[in-house]
């Protein structure tokens, strides 16, 4: 599985803080088996958000994108309405079980905005923004996203097990 690995950050972008949540969804995409092929740090602006989505999908770059940030209440934050933006079609099922597993470790799940969806032969999925968060989600979710991509990319015909 090729994995596109985007972080959705002003402060991180501007080299004010640290990315901490990037690296963490590499680091556990690839203990998963999964190559990561492209990472990228970019600012909350929608524009430069959904262009680059685009471009990963269009360009079949990565089977699965996985982002990070930008999912909370904050004014800037923009990363589910990009993912939307550029999506053929939806996958509620994925941010629906993420903020259900995460509501064991705090009420504060609730808030996230997380979505998910498909462009072409590539899933999009966003993750919260803290690395405590996107290893709670992402450890949960990974290992079911490979027949999904497999489903995705024509390698499997059917969800039988």
């Amino acid at each position: 599985m090729r994995v596109a690995v985007i972080t959705s950050s002003d402060s991180g972008y501007a080299g004010t803080r640290e990315d901490l949540s990037g690296p963490c969804v590499k680091e556990i995409a690839e203990s998963f088996g999964a190559e990561v092929v492209y990472t990228n740090l970019l600012p909350d602006t929608q524009e430069l958000l959904e262009n680059e989505l685009k471009k990963i999908c269009d360009e079949n770059l990565a089977d699965l994108i996985l982002t990070t940030g930008g999912t909370g209440f904050s004014m800037r934050d923009c990363m589910p309405e990009a993912t939307i933006a550029v999506t053929e079609r939806i996958v509620p099922g994925i941010p629906e079980a993420m903020r259900a597993y995460s509501l064991q470790f705090t009420k504060r799940a609730m808030l996230s905005r997380a979505t998910a969806g498909i462009r072409k032969q590539t899933l999009i999925i966003n993750l919260p923004g803290s690395p405590k968060a996107v290893r709670e989600c992402l450890e949960y979710i990974f290992p079911e996203l490979q027949h999904g991509i497999d489903i995705l990319t024509g390698t499997a015909t059917n969800c039988a097990r």
